[in-house]
């Protein structure tokens, strides 16, 4: 799992220089672009994961549309969830900071 927890992401958003970006991918942009979108959807799965299995601690067994009532605990953590970075800004530090490991399919011959 990531350790999007403690990640120094920007929770804002920022303009980036793209120079730096490219420059962690052996200068190509495109492919700068392709990883932080994979690892984008990575992350936010691995959240997404997270917060349903917590989530699903406090859930009803039962099933009754008369009662619906809000649980405190649970909207304290869809709150904390809200307020971690989103997952392309972690995916962008991680590619700034060097913590994201990619390799190139090796070519059929």
């Amino acid at each position: 799992m990531s350790n999007y927890k403690n990640s120094n992401a920007a929770k804002t958003t920022i303009t980036r220089n793209t120079n730096e970006l490219y420059g962690k991918v052996d200068g190509n942009l495109f492919e700068a672009v392709v990883l932080l979108s994979k690892r984008s959807s990575q992350i936010s799965r691995e959240m997404k994961e997270e917060l349903n299995q917590k989530l699903e601690e406090f859930g009803s067994s039962q099933d009754n549309l008369e009662e619906v009532f809000e649980n405190r605990e649970q909207i304290e953590i869809s709150r904390h969830y809200e307020r971690l970075p989103k997952p392309h800004s972690i995916a962008v530090q991680e590619l700034l900071d060097t913590k994201v490991f990619f390799r190139y399919p090796e070519e059929n011959k």
